[in-house]
């Protein structure tokens, strides 16, 4: 059975990218694996520091969450890293929402913060990449506890 290849979205406000940088220099023999998405800068500095390969879209405040948040509602997105600063004020804040918003409403894996990045690159290493079924699967059937 061939590998499934996972769409992963690797984004980081700037308090974080050192975070996400170190995040993806651990986390590289599990993400070289996949197609990797990520904001201007954020996906600037991983490449810089790996051998990874990203589609880089524009910086988040210049409109790169939007786009990511576009290839979410377009089915184009399996996963998403988003590490946030949650004290400092964004600018692009109604953007950041908006994205975490679609991650729901899209039922897409969402980490925003180093603990629950690493476990889904846990659970993508284990080959827990079904969700999508799963998640369709419960949508048909109630749950009976």
């Amino acid at each position: 059975m061939e590998a499934k290849v996972m769409k992963i979205a690797l984004i980081a406000h700037d308090a974080k990218k050192d975070l996400i940088v170190k995040l993806a220099t651990a986390y590289e023999p599990i993400l070289k694996q996949h197609e990797l998405y990520a904001t201007g800068t954020t996906g600037k500095r991983i490449m810089a520091a790996t051998d990874l390969k990203i589609h880089r879209m524009k910086s988040g405040p210049l409109g790169g969450d939007q786009q990511i948040g576009a290839l979410i509602s377009e089915g184009a997105i399996d996963l998403v890293i988003f590490l946030r600063d949650p004290l400092t004020a964004q600018p692009h804040e109604p953007d950041v929402n908006a994205l975490i918003r679609l991650s729901d409403v899209y039922e897409i894996p969402l980490a925003t913060n180093i603990g629950t990045a690493e476990m889904l690159l846990r659970g993508v290493k284990a080959g827990f990449l079904d969700w999508r079924k799963i998640v369709d699967d419960m949508k048909e059937r109630p749950i009976n506890l």
